[in-house]
């Protein structure tokens, strides 16, 4: 293939108004998984549970491979897988020293059983594709209703237990001394993040999750310490990532998670940048701060 022809396959933006028109209920359902995506990530980053996100996605793409092999909603399959992944992290995770082996168990397992499912499956193979890559597909009112519903319960759930899980995620020990339900939240919050990663799997694929509910959080603690612009920033990121990569996937032939992925990414890469700038500008500024002037160095 050329460069002209790859390009093409990139972007290509023939007819793109109409193509805009008819996604509309998918660029929603994206903005909606954004604003999901940033909110829960701001405590998977907290609470070091990003391998965790890892996790989960492997069962949550292992219950959606099942799904499709019986020809069940595809939807509820991951949804199932994400549960089950979620319940027996929060259980075993606690009582476990490392919580990040009993993750690299479960992973293997439930990548191991989607890919038995998928073997199994002889419909088209763009549905097993889509699990692992995510695409863009026609949301109808009805499933971005359902969509915004699930996204809606998981937010006022965890805006109700923010306090709470905020003080357990940054000094567990003081929390818990003081009486608050650390196991039961660090349990509650894993059901919410495994909602999160089935309903974010519909956009980019369960290898690629990590880019809605990471990396736009991780993104946003490099440029600010500030506990509210770190979650407005967070969600921003997400949006700009999913819509961003659903309206440039239109435009080629690729599937969509390449686009948020991309995006995603080069987002982190500015905010890095730009918090290793401010850290150098800190650093000079305390060295030249510490250093005396010359005359009162002469007369040292």
């Amino acid at each position: 293939m050329d460069l002209d022809n790859l390009l093409h396959s990139i972007f290509n933006f023939e007819n793109y108004g109409e193509l805009v028109a008819l996604v509309q209920n998918s660029i929603w359902a994206g903005a909606v998984l954004g604003l999901l995506g940033g909110l829960v990530g701001t405590f998977v980053m907290k609470r070091d549970l990003a391998f965790a996100v890892h996790g989960i996605s492997e069962l949550s793409f292992a219950g959606a491979a099942c799904a499709l092999l019986f020809g069940a909603d595809v939807v509820l399959g991951s949804l199932a897988g994400s549960v089950v992944a979620a319940l027996l992290l929060g259980l075993m995770g606690v009582r476990a020293r490392d919580k990040n082996s009993t993750i690299g168990v479960i992973m293997p397992f439930g990548l191991g059983l989607g890919i038995l499912f998928l073997s199994l499956y002889e419909g088209r193979a763009a549905n097993k594709f889509g699990l692992l890559t995510g695409q863009i597909v026609s949301v109808g009112t009805v499933q971005l209703q359902v969509l915004a519903v699930a996204a809606m319960v998981v937010m006022l759930a965890l805006v109700a237990i923010w306090r709470p899980l905020t003080f357990a995620s940054v000094d567990p020990a003081v929390a818990a001394a003081r009486g608050v339900p650390v196991r039961g939240l660090a349990l509650g919050f894993m059901l919410l993040l495994g909602v999160s990663v089935a309903l974010s799997i519909q956009i980019v694929g369960a290898l690629l999750v990590l880019a809605l509910l990471i990396t736009p959080a991780a993104a946003a603690l490099r440029v600010t310490s500030s506990p509210r612009l770190v979650v407005l920033l967070s969600v921003l990121f997400a949006i700009t990532a999913t819509v961003g990569g659903i309206l440039l996937a239109l435009g080629g032939r690729l599937p969509i998670s390449p686009y948020v992925t991309t995006l995603s990414f080069l987002i982190y890469v500015v905010c890095r940048g730009i918090g290793g700038l401010r850290a150098r500008r800190a650093l000079n500024g305390r060295v030249v701060r510490a250093t005396p002037p010359p005359a009162e160095a002469a007369v040292q």
